[in-house]
């Protein structure tokens, strides 16, 4: 029986998938450094030090650890003000109802996230008082797929992880879910992903929705 669901931020409330990239693809542009779109998927549910790892793969030369975290210092600067941008309107669709559907039944929800950014951008949109509890980049050691972040909600929520589905839009997310010991709900482009227990092009499916809360 499901007691709560953990959901992932971006791609799954609200995207600012475009607000990351133009980022990263500042900060690339310059150390001269070559990124692409391509590239950047290869950063859904990273942590910023991971992804700024795997940015610097094409460097032409080795950076200190304190050169790295200047560099994701910049990243994260430009990223704030893009996604100061943000309004109610970002929201995804389907949200919103999926939510309601969930306090209908008295389910409990949380959001898992790797962005140190997750409070103010829930903020900017309105929603952070609309879940139980928030973990984030802040709470964290591990990046998925270790499932962490999604152990931290359960606990903070007081679920076992075996009445807990995550809701995710990167692999990475769904195997650390799975790693976790809770069912996961694809949405998005991992929708395809066969290890997924439910999958969904969004939260507006309603098929979905019903095999999930007719148990």
């Amino acid at each position: 029986m499901i007691k709560a669901v953990i959901f992932d931020l971006d791609g799954v409330i609200v995207t600012t998938d475009d607000c990351h990239y133009r980022a990263w693809k500042q900060m690339a542009d310059g150390e001269g450094i070559y990124f692409d779109r391509k590239i950047n998927e290869r950063l859904r549910g990273v942590s910023r030090m991971e992804s700024l790892e795997i940015i610097l793969e094409r460097a032409d030369r080795k950076y200190s650890q304190e050169e790295k975290e200047a560099l994701a210092y910049k990243k994260n600067e430009i990223y704030k003000k893009l996604i100061s941008e943000l309004t109610e309107r970002d929201v995804l669709p389907g949200v919103k109802e999926f939510l309601s559907e969930c306090k209908s039944r008295h389910i409990l929800t949380a959001i898992g996230s790797s962005s140190k950014n997750a409070k103010p951008i829930l903020e900017r949109i309105g929603m952070f008082s609309e879940f139980d509890a928030v973990v984030d980049g802040n709470d964290i050691s591990k990046s998925k797929p270790d499932p962490e972040v999604f152990v931290k909600a359960a606990q903070r929520l007081g679920v076992e992880r075996e009445n807990c589905l995550v809701v995710e839009d990167a692999c990475a997310g769904v195997d650390a879910g799975l790693n976790g010991g809770m069912r996961v709900l694809a949405v998005g482009s991992a929708a395809e992903y066969e290890r997924a227990t439910y999958s969904a092009n969004s939260l507006e499916d309603k098929e979905c929705f019903k095999l999930i809360f007719q148990q």
